[in-house]
């Protein structure tokens, strides 16, 4: 990238001159890295739309937090500017503002204008970063139109500005910061770079502030800075880094167009619990266990190229350390919430350290239940993996210095000596939990092995029915409930399974369905309130393993959607305080054990009429029929009909209950594509409705108690309690 791109690459008025100055050896030497950068960004951000863009703002956040996770800054504020700028501000040591005696240059030039240069680089300053390349500001710079330093260090404030990776001055207009324009003109510096002092600070105050115009000319035109990705891993970030505070402040106007009073709004995270809190936060459930923390460290040795006192680069063993700091808790729950990080970095796709987890918990936990076999009444079960991680919120870090990753997006921790060092940790620390003498720690440890037991009989049980949760052929049929009136389709996109409320019911619906496409399941009152039950006591059920067994795609971790016998479940109960229950007691076994089927839109609950008006029409005509679904609805019918002075049967019938209904009346209203009425079951928010179903059905009364008490609106003095 020649410096003549810039029509103001120079302060001399003369072309002759300015080629001159643009090829200098000087300027050539700062550019010959950055330009292949520029050239091919791709390489070092991953692409040029908004992922690229996040990717640069994320490698100036990450050399602050990297001064955090050394024991230096406490804060860092990232403000995203109403000029399309955005500007990272830390109180950490400050860039380095003396001459690197290799180059010649200030070490804030060397930050930002050489590739492969910095503290990550050689492990000199950091024991363990997220920067493996030291290549993160470099990069930034050659991708920006314009890139501001400023770094308070030794009772001074210095300043640097560079346009697209090459140093210089901007001639910006007075008025402070608000008036710095990426389109200033810019002159480079031709003799030799100048890092300015600007202002004095208190020697204890220390920090760097960089700020940066993204290029346009190497990002695409609908690249922009998201919001909700930055707040969400700024969040991770502060869990991560005990005692750092992290504030996100957005002041574009399309950010304050969204605000009431049109101030930016600023999201602020601190967590002095760190990794604990962090498994507290993402816990879907409710726990048997409290937090655990497993911390330990291991020694290993690798071989690695060292830069030797002649800049050569010679292999070489070395020593490393391993620190692992482990967060966990189980829950009442089956599902796993699993974050693993090395060096704060997240490895979504786990790696050696996931790998040595897994196994020292499995190890651990096997060696448990044998020694309790015959207590626990376990068999001869084999344990597995899923059992043990069932209802698991799991948060893993490990740090060590130069980790080996598998590919460039760093999501895979490739280090081997890691797999052994962390199921050490984990196989001893919970040995000294399970081994302690403390009440609650010995209760806790029985509440996991109970689970984990619970957790595969669950997964034998339904090993064992799977051929029987599969559609049926006709010559197979007979071993579905005789109870189940099927429908003759099979195609799973068209066919409705109705679970009833009881015979009387099923009689009626019989004979106004339409046998073609809709099947009938009758269940006998009140099913088992799977919220307080086991697994165990779920599936020994009669109505819930019949409803499982009918629907025919297993239950809880094993459910598979794709494999389910109809395409709606359609529950038909009675418009009544009965049916309503019946109707709950359903929905929570849904809602445990075939989540899937609610998620995807699948389940829905029949909405019946309460009222049935005949309207008498004079003469001839016949008599018209009207139904309503509330009090309120059959008040507004009445009273239209008396405002057009027409007459109607009296009393108005009033439907106690489906078997009331005749099949026509039951077809018409209730059970007919054409004229009736569903609703839908939908999770909005599965942890909210999940909190709702623990409140409703729940062990715990005294909170269903207050529920109630504020709901009924009771004067609380006047209830014997």
């Amino acid at each position: 990238m020649p410096a003549s791109s810039s029509p103001s690459s120079s302060a001399s008025t003369s072309p002759k001159s300015d080629t001159a100055s643009s090829y200098s050896a000087r300027h050539l030497s700062v550019l010959e890295g950055l330009e292949a950068v520029r050239k091919r960004p791709g390489m070092y951000i991953g692409s040029t739309d908004s992922r690229g863009l996040m990717h640069c703002l994320w490698e100036i956040i990450d050399n602050a937090v990297d001064e955090a996770l050394g024991g230096f800054g406490t804060s860092i504020e990232v403000v995203l500017h109403a000029d399309d700028s955005v500007e990272v501000c830390d109180t950490a040591r400050g860039i380095p503002v003396d001459i690197e005696p290799k180059t010649g240059l200030t070490g804030v030039e060397v930050v930002f204008t050489k590739l492969h240069a910095g503290g990550k680089f050689g492990g000199g300053s950091y024991a363990a970063s997220g920067g493996l390349h030291g290549v993160g500001a470099s990069v930034v710079n050659a991708l920006s139109e314009r890139l501001d330093v400023e770094v308070d260090r030794g009772g001074k404030t210095y300043a640097m500005s560079f346009h697209r990776g090459e140093p210089g001055r901007f001639a910006d207009r007075p008025g402070g910061s608000g008036s710095k324009k990426p389109d200033s003109p810019f002159s480079p510096f031709e003799n030799g770079s100048e890092l300015t002092v600007i202002g004095k600070t208190p020697k204890a105050v220390t920090g760097t502030r960089v700020r940066y115009w993204a290029d346009r000319q190497i990002f695409t035109k609908g690249a922009t800075f998201q919001t909700d990705d930055l707040v969400s891993r700024a969040q991770q970030t502060a869990f991560l880094v005990p005692g750092l505070t992290i504030s996100i402040r957005d002041e574009r106007p399309a950010a304050l167009a969204e605000t009431e009073d049109g101030l930016p709004i600023e999201r602020v995270f601190s967590y002095e619990g760190g990794i604990s809190e962090f498994v507290d936060f993402l816990a879907p459930d409710k726990s048997i266990t409290d937090t655990w923390r497993l911390q330990g460290s291991g020694k290993y040795t690798e071989t690695v190229p060292v830069l030797d006192d002649k800049g050569h680069m010679v292999s070489t063993e070395v020593a490393r350390e391993c620190e692992v700091d482990i967060a966990l808790r189980w829950g009442e729950g089956y599902e796993t919430v699993s974050r693993s990080f090395v060096n704060i970095i997240a490895t979504p796709k786990g790696g050696s350290h996931q790998a040595g987890f897994d196994q020292g918990l499995l190890k651990f936990l096997k060696q448990q239940l044998d020694a309790n076999a015959r207590r626990l009444k376990i068999g001869n079960d084999k344990l597995e993996r899923d059992d043990i991680t069932a209802g698991l919120t799991l948060v893993l870090t490990v740090r060590l210095p130069e980790p080996q990753f598998e590919g460039q997006t760093k999501e895979v921790l490739g280090t081997p000596a890691v797999r052994a060092i962390v199921a050490n940790v984990v196989a001893k620390t919970l040995a000294e939990r399970f081994s302690s003498s403390k009440r609650d720690d010995k209760a806790q440890a029985e509440a996991i092995l109970q689970k984990v037991v619970s957790e595969m009989k669950a997964r034998i049980a339904a090993r064992a029915h799977k051929e029987t949760q599969r559609r049926k052929n006709a010559l197979e049929s007979s071993s579905l409930p005789a109870k189940l009136v099927d429908c003759r389709s099979n195609d799973v996109g068209t066919t409705e399974l109705f679970i009833v409320e009881g015979d009387s019911a099923l009689g009626t619906a019989r004979a106004a369905r339409n046998s073609e496409y809709q099947a009938l399941l009758p269940i006998r009152g009140k099913i088992l309130n799977v919220q307080k039950a086991s697994v165990s006591d779920m599936l020994s059920n009669l109505e819930c393993a019949s409803i499982i067994q009918v629907i025919g795609a297993g239950s809880g971790r094993s459910f598979d959607l794709d494999a389910a016998r109809y395409g709606k479940v359609i529950i038909m109960s009675d418009a009544d305080v009965d049916g309503a229950h019946i109707r709950t007691l359903l929905l929570t076994l849904f809602f445990r054990y075939m989540r899937p089927m609610i998620e995807a839109g699948r389940v829905f609950a029949a909405v019946p009429p309460l009222h049935r008006v005949v309207v008498v029409n004079p003469g001839s005509k016949p008599n018209e029929t009207i139904y309503t679904y509330s009090e309120q609805e059959l008040q507004g019918v009445l009273a239209g009909l008396r405002r057009t002075n027409k007459k109607y049967q009296d009393p108005i019938q009033r439907y106690k209950g489906l078997g009331e209904m005749d099949a026509e009346q039951l077809a018409t209203t209730t059970m007919d594509r054409k004229g009736r009425l569903l609703r839908r079951v939908k999770l909005e928010d599965a942890e909210n409705a999940g909190r709702v179903f623990e409140l409703l059905m729940g062990n715990d009364v005294a909170p269903r108690k207050e529920f109630i008490i504020d709901g009924a609106g009771l004067d609380r003095e006047r209830i014997d309690t």
